[in-house]
């Protein structure tokens, strides 16, 4: 008969062993879930890759919903700027799967050269990981700004306008990051490059009517295949024939494959260097909004103080003044000085410009537009009276 002393008696296992046991079950655990995120990323990005003509189609409807939605900017602001916000977010992030699928690319023929404005943001975003993250700072920035104010203002008028001048004061610094970085050159807009259309892969079908329509398959047996500008890829050397033209763009497709003097340049000779003066203009026109919020935000009688007004815009016309007007003007940057002076039209809906004068206006033009178009423009008049961001470069 068995006693209690004859039972095998098990040792606890050493408290040591347990916790490596434990930290390998956690870091296994923690490497799946990480595994699993990269999996599910990877194919959304690849799934973005393949149908970006039909995302881009689908932000573009979103994006246009979140501005003609009745009442958009009055019970439900936040929730619809924040639509709008994440609209923009989420294109960014899908810019940034395309361009990285785009770079895998082969070089693009002289047809389809890209502009020099793409040539140049390219080379400074590839260059610079600086120029990078401050770039996607000031856009992200950009895109959440009056949804940041529309939350500050629930607060009051003082968190609001403080917010304002932390967020301007913020594009500021980046702006002149972006100056440095790029060794004293303006800043050209959008600082982010812009999206390209991927070519689309042939389908299956496609493949086998292409095979069998050019007579012959190349050497490893692949039937051959044209871009989707319709050039004709020579199976042997790889190079790409052009399709004639139709006999009345005789003209115009001639021109599209002369080279320019912008062709042949650098990509950084895109845009020359400032000095002196135009260093001061580049300086002053990133200043020009700091300074116009901080004079709203001192103002007692913000609507209808000209004060403000004043000043933002004679930093905007001194700056312009002073910028470079000699014959080494490349053509980018006479490009993107008439972009802003555009932009000045903006001046016109904002302080007491647009409380003294512009509002007038626009409620007559308002009430003899039909009844849905003077709803959505009433909506955007509530915008434009409460926010400083809606008008603001």
């Amino acid at each position: 008969m068995s006693t209690a002393a004859d039972v095998p008696r098990f040792k606890s296992p050493n408290p040591m062993i347990q916790s490596i046991s434990a930290t390998k079950r956690s870091t296994t655990g923690t490497g799946v879930k990480s595994a699993m995120s990269t999996n599910w990323l990877g194919a959304y990005g690849d799934f973005i890759t393949k149908n970006n003509h039909q995302v881009s189609q689908i932000e573009s409807t979103l994006r246009s919903l979140t501005y003609i939605i009745p009442g958009r900017f009055r019970d439900a602001e936040i929730a619809s700027e924040s639509i709008h916000s994440g609209v923009q977010l989420l294109s960014l992030y899908h810019d940034t799967l395309l361009f990285r699928a785009s770079s895998k690319l082969s070089q693009p023929s002289l047809a389809n050269a890209p502009s020099p404005h793409k040539r140049y943001i390219r080379f400074w975003f590839l260059k610079s990981p600086l120029y990078r993250r401050v770039a996607y700072l000031l856009q992200i920035v950009n895109y959440v700004e009056l949804l940041i104010e529309m939350a500050a203002k629930r607060r009051g008028e003082r968190i609001r306008w403080r917010a304002v001048i932390i967020i301007e004061a913020i594009k500021a610094f980046c702006k002149l990051l972006l100056l440095r970085i790029t060794k004293s050159r303006p800043l050209i807009t959008p600082v982010l490059p812009e999206r390209e259309p991927l070519p689309e892969a042939p389908t299956d079908e496609e493949s086998a009517f292409q095979g069998d329509d050019s007579g012959y398959a190349s050497a490893s047996g692949s039937p051959q295949q044209s871009s989707p500008d319709g050039e004709w890829t020579m199976p042997r050397t790889g190079m790409s024939l052009p399709t004639l033209p139709s006999p009345g763009d005789i003209s115009s497709y001639l021109l599209s494959r002369v080279l320019t003097a912008d062709d042949i340049k650098p990509a950084a000779k895109l845009v020359n260097q400032l000095q002196g003066s135009a260093q001061v203009a580049e300086i002053l026109h990133i200043l020009s909004p700091l300074a116009f919020a901080v004079a709203m935000a001192r103002s007692k009688n913000k609507r209808k103080a000209w004060t403000p007004w004043v000043l933002g815009l004679a930093i905007e016309l001194v700056a312009r003044q002073l910028r470079d007007r000699s014959l080494r003007t490349t053509p980018l940057e006479k490009e993107e000085w008439s972009r802003r002076g555009w932009a000045l039209g903006w001046w016109m809906m904002r302080g007491a410009f647009y409380e003294n004068i512009t509002k007038s206006m626009v409620e007559g033009v308002r009430k003899r537009m039909p009844s849905l178009i003077g709803g959505i423009l009433e909506d955007y008049e509530y915008l434009w009276e409460n926010y400083h961001f809606s008008t603001s470069p």
